[in-house]
């Protein structure tokens, strides 16, 4: 392993991050002069936001130095070295300003206070840069706006990817740069759009940025103000799901709002390339070819159509029944039917269950996790059609988390090939998708990229039961952190946070969330011992 190769690169993503955290340093300054005139830097978390920024460019710039020699030695390994490493480093440089705000709630200089205050502040940037949307704050609305614009525009860095945007701000990365975008880039496979790569990463950038600013733009129309507009696009457009209120979207109580963001979480969790296609190119070939694509929205209208008919027609359980989930701090029985009759007057006509139906497949299936109803106290079955839905996540090059839908779309196939050589041994049948078929490499690929999915998935369900009083919230916990989706069930449902989770168990969850987020493949390969011998 060339670490000079690995620390040169890392030292140029400090520097982007350096200067991507100048903008919510500015948005506490500004708050500053508003309210503490002439004491700039007075509050903790906006002089935690310098430090941050003067240890990237410092640190940056030390590496950058230091390591100079190396920035052509790079190769496959060294790629994907700078892929996880670089993304654990930065979550670590971001996490400063919440650390110190954590230490000022807590009003303790305890070590155990440091620890926690590290392991949450941690916990929270990772959820925000792996698009995550898990969180640990029980009160959102308390945070001062350069934290919360901050909480949320780690969303937006994390959702098309880190890497993605220093190899358009920095086209010469090194030669493993297809490497790391491939490692960054989720899906079986990243295609290019130009032969030069900086040329296709900027081109993706550009496109989510103008979807997003058409977002921010319809948001704001409808009554949202321009923070809060764009603290939800970041979320949205990032399939992420932080939000600025403590109800989510459900704060604003708008169908407006919720068409809006269920239309961009569509969107997002569509191949970028087909928004590129179909907006510069006018290219609407896909739409009509593009099988990933159809699944994708067949398996949305779907379960929106099976979720809304069961809403309608059976309504909700008695609050009793949604009484006997789990949670850390259960409400009392008369504000359990409060709760419950609040949910079901949401569904009590068929625009209501159509509406908010629609929204929390659209919320779950593209793992954005925002959420505008409790989905904990609808019936069993739409509970665990949604944590289904969790494992499939968005199509491969999408912001989407999960296995994404060509894995699943293959895997389904490869199965009933599989049935079909029982009756007939001798069949030779490629699997297609499409017209394509699919190489057997790849095949095997996808099916090995499952086995290990599915394998982290009960072996840290498993780890998570060891912290965890109950098995649901155990499970859906591990569900809804490797599939990049947030809130799962019972003590981690839409309405709770991961606050009273064990240290422990959030370190399990947040490596639960890079493992998502990078496909496994990637982290894996770095934690090999072998992988860093020469």
């Amino acid at each position: 392993m060339r670490t000079k190769a690995v620390f040169f690169a890392i030292g140029r993503l400090m520097l982007l991050q350096g200067g991507v955290l100048l903008v919510p340093m500015g948005i506490s300054l500004w708050d500053e002069r508003t309210l503490h005139a002439g004491q700039p830097f007075s509050q903790p978390d906006t002089l935690a936001f310098l430090v941050a920024v003067l240890l990237c460019l410092a640190v940056g710039t030390l590496l950058q130095g230091i390591c100079r020699t190396g920035r052509d030695e790079q190769g496959i390994r060294e790629g994907f070295a700078i892929v996880t490493l670089g993304w654990v480093t930065l979550a670590l440089l971001g996490s400063i300003p919440f650390i110190a705000w954590f230490l000022r709630q807590s009003g303790s200089s305890h070590p155990m206070a440091w620890l926690g205050a590290f392991t949450n502040a941690y916990f929270e940037v990772m959820s925000g840069f792996t698009t995550t949307g898990a969180t640990i704050l029980p009160d959102i609305e308390i945070l001062p706006r350069g934290l919360l614009f901050w909480r949320s525009l780690t969303h937006w860095l994390g959702g098309m990817g880190i890497i993605t945007l220093a190899l358009a701000i920095f086209p010469a990365m090194g030669v493993a740069g297809y490497q790391m975008f491939r490692g960054e880039v989720p899906g079986p496979s990243a295609d290019r759009l130009r032969p030069r790569l900086a040329e296709t990463a900027t081109i993706l950038w550009g496109v989510y940025a103008l979807l997003s600013a058409a977002e921010t733009l319809l948001l704001w129309l409808g009554g949202m103000n321009l923070f809060d507009s764009l603290c939800h696009t970041f979320g949205t457009m990032a399939t992420g799901g932080f939000s600025t209120k403590n109800a989510s979207i459900g704060a604003y109580n708008s169908a407006y709002i919720d068409w809006v963001i269920t239309i961009f979480m569509l969107l997002a969790g569509i191949n970028f390339l087909i928004h590129y296609r179909i907006i510069f190119r006018r290219d609407w070939s896909a739409v009509v070819t593009n099988r990933e694509l159809h699944f994708y929205l067949g398996t949305f209208v779907a379960a929106t159509l099976f979720i809304a008919v069961l809403l309608y027609a059976g309504g909700l359980p008695e609050a009793d029944f949604s009484s006997a989930n789990f949670q850390n701090e259960p409400r009392t029985a008369l504000e359990q039917v409060e709760h419950v009759a609040a949910q079901e007057s949401k569904i009590d006509s068929i625009g209501g269950a159509l509406r908010y139906s629609t929204f929390q497949v659209a919320a779950i299936l593209t793992t954005t996790g925002y959420g505008t109803a409790d989905f904990d106290v609808w019936p069993r079955a739409i509970g665990f059609l949604l944590v289904v839905l969790m494992f499939w996540g968005g199509c491969a090059g999408s912001t989407g988390g999960g296995m994404k839908m060509i894995r699943i779309l293959v895997v389904l196939k490869a199965a009933w090939r599989e049935l079909k050589k029982v009756v007939r041994p001798h069949l030779i049948s490629p699997l297609k998708i499409g017209r394509r078929a699919v190489p057997e490499d790849k095949v095997a690929n996808i099916l090995g990229f499952f086995l290990l999915f599915i394998g982290l998935f009960v072996v840290c369900s498993l780890v998570m039961t060891l912290f965890v009083p109950d098995m649901t919230t155990a499970v859906t916990s591990v569900a809804a952190t490797i599939g990049n989706i947030g809130p799962g069930l019972s003590g981690i449902g839409s309405t709770q946070t991961y606050a009273w989770i064990p240290l422990p168990g959030k370190w399990v969850l947040i490596l639960c969330m890079l493992l998502g987020r990078l496909e496994i493949f990637t982290v894996l390969a770095v934690l090999r011992p072998s992988f860093w011998k020469r």
